[in-house]
């Protein structure tokens, strides 16, 4: 984690300093070396500048051997907080570049703006990533400046006259901060200025059509801001123009026809928006990317829309269009969304013939017909095929077997019979496979259990017959299987053990016993059985689902017996059959036997558990023997505290430790990683202990050093939103971390288990946002969160969250689990959509995960009910503020109400479908305490 330190190793390194860089090193001024040299010293060790040696050799120092002067200094990413160097940076007369960017500086000294302004050559400064607060610096002097970068810091206020007088500005960024007023239009010489970055701020009111004598823009930015009224009709005159990007606001009107004369316009985003009328003709003459989803455009898409060749994407969907869809494509095309629009007609199967780079294609929501073309098998590169929610009749293809790059297919809710084609099974990559509410019959194809990547597995609502293939348990990475409202007959086969938000065989004929094998799968959400014809007990078995939370079970009319005790958190439904509740009148365990919950049963975003192997650090060995079924018995090798408090030293004890987690009745809570179990130790004080799971070898072997070394950083960390683990013990296959107790448990079953004031709703997204901003902005690199949900935040108290699983992300190396990816990154509904290509875990993706939570604290509502992701359901009702937030928090007072609707605001913006268009963490932190 540290930094690399310039150290000379060898007489060759040397020979090669003092032979091809003689000027540099003898002929540097004394007064540069004497003004470097204090600069170190006034700089913190992560710095690693040794005075030692000459500063043309210090790693960020460039160098012009041509007249032997210092040009450029780069200070990135040493968590520089005190900015009193600063001054003395400017003190380097000859500096064209500064960079200090990603550090904690809170404030940029006046004499640093003072003394930087008369350097004559000063080209670039870079103060990007920081925490910069308060008004922007008024930058007088800086003659030369041609690029300025404050952006994904905390400045606020409005732009007046601070940057005017930068003649020589070419580049200016301002992403991400809290600016707000108008879009300045005083940015030095109006004949210079070419990129223009104003994204994610609070910048309100029109366009100003005074931004258009900067004739020589080549990039402008405005997404995620309060801008309203229209697109200036005249933008035509910005005839340099190559990227324009404006979602996110509140722009109405049309889109207009001056944007085509744009000949040099490749990139047009305007999607999220309220423009109105029709796509214009023309569009996409010269772009190579249209981005207009989510406003409210209406008429058909033009004809020649996806005919020019140098067209690459084109996103229309969420809007209002009709017609058909247009017959010639660009064979440069990459990606097609036309989704959520009432489309009609047939998919022009002469369309694909031509299109061999097209990897994403997204007709679904429409009112289509017709039949699927087989010419889609010639898309060789499809990943993403989603066709549902149409009126599509006929087979489906066997040539879509043909299809081997394709991870995700869509094709529910049409009218779709005749049997499932076994081609099916050759779609090795496949990790979504959705062909529910259709007409599709025959039996299930054993070939579909070759899917061996396959996650989630939905089939429900068709007319298929016969028996589940047994070998469906060969499905090792399914976490969700939808196979009910059916005519499956026959007894239930083993299951795959994996399996995690729900497995649905209801309103079948499925006869037998309920298979006591159920009981090994651990992290299963939703068992549903109803309406079949199963008979006997349930097997006690059943009760080692640690996971359940839910038991469906009506109509089976042969079910007898007693109910076993489960777990209080568990509902059994159990009308029409002849079980016996004898439990407890304390415990709420199948007493509500006609309820039907909220939990979705459905999912359209697909996950896997990620499960770290930790391997050998130092310590003591501890012999113990834990069994487990499908997963090796642990052999415990090394334990190590971590804590330096000497009162958490003397109470823990590893041998209690290992004995609690040996017992099942000790667990407390599971995530998408891991298990809690609760342990009381000797002196009676009590800990959790989180159990990383074994199934899945992420971590090769010789990697035990790494994880240590990761934890004991972890352990250092310094914030009070953050768990922080005390000490950990090793076995060959698995890791046990322990962290102080935390009786409240995980947001979510507080949030979605009782009544939270919005005091505490509040205090717990702020308290989120600052431990999410701390580990973004974590020293050496970025802490990311594998798997952010508020499943992951616990509470110390209803308003204390603290964020948990921090390491995760460096612990486990997604690309080298036995899975997908995408089955590693987060957990259903809170996973952003571009994981499912992007193949990296970001901080964006991080904001997405907040943005969800956000609106779990608004709404109240799980992040999937009922099938539909809360993101979706909040978008579909955005027009409706007041209905999308919890009634019984929102009504006590018209200020909750107006606080609970600004946040709504800043979730929005959060769970932006660009990822460019979310804010950081420190933006969203200070969005979130101004609204308080």
């Amino acid at each position: 984690m540290g930094r690399f330190e310039y150290i000379p190793t060898s007489f060759l390194s040397i020979l090669f300093i003092f032979c091809f860089c003689p000027m540099v090193l003898s002929l540097l001024s004394q007064n540069q070396t004497k003004t470097m040299i204090n600069l170190s010293k006034n700089l913190p060790p992560p710095v690693p500048w040794n005075a030692s040696y000459p500063p043309c050799s210090w790693m960020g120092v460039d160098c012009d051997p041509t007249n032997s002067s210092i040009v450029g200094i780069s200070l990135i990413r040493y968590s520089l907080s005190a900015s009193d160097f600063l001054p003395l940076v400017c003190k380097i007369q000859t500096l064209e570049h500064f960079d200090v960017s990603n550090n904690r500086l809170s404030s940029v000294p006046d004499g640093f703006i003072t003394e930087c302004g008369k350097i004559k050559g000063l080209k670039k400064l870079n103060f990007s990533g920081n925490m910069l607060g308060g008004d922007l610096p008024s930058f007088h002097g800086f003659d030369a400046l041609e690029s300025l970068d404050m952006s994904f810091n905390n400045l606020e206020g409005s732009i007046g006259i601070q940057l005017d007088g930068l003649v020589s500005l070419k580049s200016l960024n301002l992403t991400s901060n809290n600016f707000g007023g108008s879009i300045p239009t005083k940015l030095g010489n109006s004949t210079v200025l070419e990129h223009l970055v104003l994204s994610v701020n609070q910048f309100g009111g029109k366009i100003p059509d005074e931004l258009l004598s900067y004739e020589n823009l080549t990039e402008v930015d405005f997404r995620a801001n309060l801008l309203s009224g229209s697109i200036p009709s005249n933008i035509g005159k910005l005839s340099n123009l190559e990227s324009l990007v404006l979602s996110s606001n509140n722009l109405t009107g049309e889109i207009p026809a001056s944007l085509f004369n744009l000949t040099k316009l490749s990139r047009f985003e305007a999607n999220q928006n309220n423009f109105i009328g029709p796509v214009p003709p023309g569009i996409t003459n010269h772009l190579t990317s249209l981005d207009l989803s989510f406003n409210n455009l209406s008429g058909p898409i033009p004809e020649d829309l996806l005919s020019p060749s140098q067209l690459q994407a084109v996103d229309l969907s969420n809007n209002m269009l009709n017609g058909s869809v247009p017959t010639n494509f660009s064979p440069n095309l990459f990606r097609l969304r036309f989704g959520s629009n009432h489309l009609s007609g047939n998919i022009p199967p002469g369309a694909f013939a031509a299109v061999p780079n097209l990897t994403y294609l997204e007709l679904d929501n429409n009112d289509l017909t017709g039949t699927i073309p087989a010419e889609l098998e010639s898309c060789r590169k499809l990943a993403l095929l989603n066709l549902a929610q149409n009126h599509l009749t006929g087979v489906l293809p066997p040539l879509l077997g043909n299809l081997t790059n394709l991870q995700v297919l869509k094709l529910q809710m049409n009218k779709l019979n005749g049997a499932i084609p076994i081609e099916i099974g050759q779609l090795h990559k496949l990790s979504i496979l959705n062909l529910s509410w259709n007409s599709l019959g025959g039996s299930i194809p054993s070939e579909i259990t070759n899917l061996s990547s396959l996650n989630f597995l939905n089939l429900q609502s068709n007319n298929l017959s016969g028996s589940i293939p047994t070998s469906i348990e060969n499905l090792k990475f399914l976490i969700e299987l939808q196979l009910g409202e059916n005519q499956l007959s026959g007894v239930i086969p083993s299951m795959p053990w994996n399996l995690q938000a729900s497995l649905n065989l209801s309103s079948n004929h499925l006869s037998g016993n309920i298979p006591s094998s159920f009981g090994t799968l651990g992290s299963l959400e939703v068992l549903d059985l109803s309406n079949n014809k199963l008979s006997g007990p349930i097997p006690k078995e059943l009760t080692g689902m640690s996971s359940l939370t839910q038991l469906l079970l009506a109509n089976n009319a042969l079910l007898s017996g007693e109910i076993p005790k489960f777990s209080q958190h568990v509902e059994v439904v159990y009308s029409g059959t002849g079980l016996i509740n004898n439990t407890s009148p304390d415990n709420p365990i199948a007493n509500r036997p006609n309820t039907v919950s909220k939990k979705g049963i459905s999912v359209h975003v697909t996950i896997l558990i990620a499960i770290v192997a930790a391997s050998f650090v130092f310590g003591i060995v501890i012999q113990l023997v834990v069994s487990r079924k499908n997963c090796w018995q642990p052999q415990f090798i090394q334990s190590n505290l971590l804590t330096p408090n000497a009162i958490h030293k003397s109470r823990i004890h590893f041998g209690k430790a290992m004995e609690a987690v040996a017992d099942t009745s000790n667990v407390t809570l599971k995530t998408r990683f891991s298990t809690y179990y609760t342990a009381i130790m000797p002196s009676g004080s009590i800990y959790f202990i989180k159990k990383l799971d074994c199934s899945n070898k992420i971590l090769p072997l010789g990697s035990h050093d790494k994880f240590g070394k990761e934890l004991e950083v972890f352990a250092k960390l310094n914030n009070s939103n953050v768990m922080t683990p005390l000490a950990y013990v090793l076995s060959i296959d698995t890791a046990y971390i322990l962290y102080e107790y935390i009786s409240n448990g995980s947001l979510y079953d507080v949030l979605h288990g009782s009544m939270l004031d919005w005091g505490s709703r509040y205090s717990i997204a702020v308290g989120v946002a600052q431990g999410l901003s701390f580990l973004h902005g974590f020293a050496s690199s970025p802490i990311l969160l594998l798997d952010l949900s508020s499943k992951s935040i616990m509470l110390k108290s209803l308003k204390e969250p603290q964020v948990g699983d921090v390491e995760l992300y460096h612990v486990i190396n997604p690309l080298k689990s036995t899975g997908n990816f995408s089955e590693v990154v987060g957990s259903v509904g809170y996973i952003p959509p571009e994981y499912a290509y992007t193949m990296t875990v970001t901080i964006a993706g991080n904001v997405y995960s907040f943005g969800v939570i956000l609106l779990e604290l608004l709404t109240g509502e799980p992040p999937v009910t009922d099938g539909k992701e809360l993101v979706k359901w909040v978008l579909d009702h955005s027009t409706n503020p007041q209905y999308i937030l919890d009634f019984n928090v929102s009504r006590s007072s018209q200020e909750v109400r107006s606080q609970m609707l600004a946040i709504l605001k800043i979730a929005l913006v959060c769970v932006s479908t660009s990822p460019k268009a979310r804010p950081n963490m420190n933006t969203v932190l200070q969005m979130l305490l101004n609204v308080g």
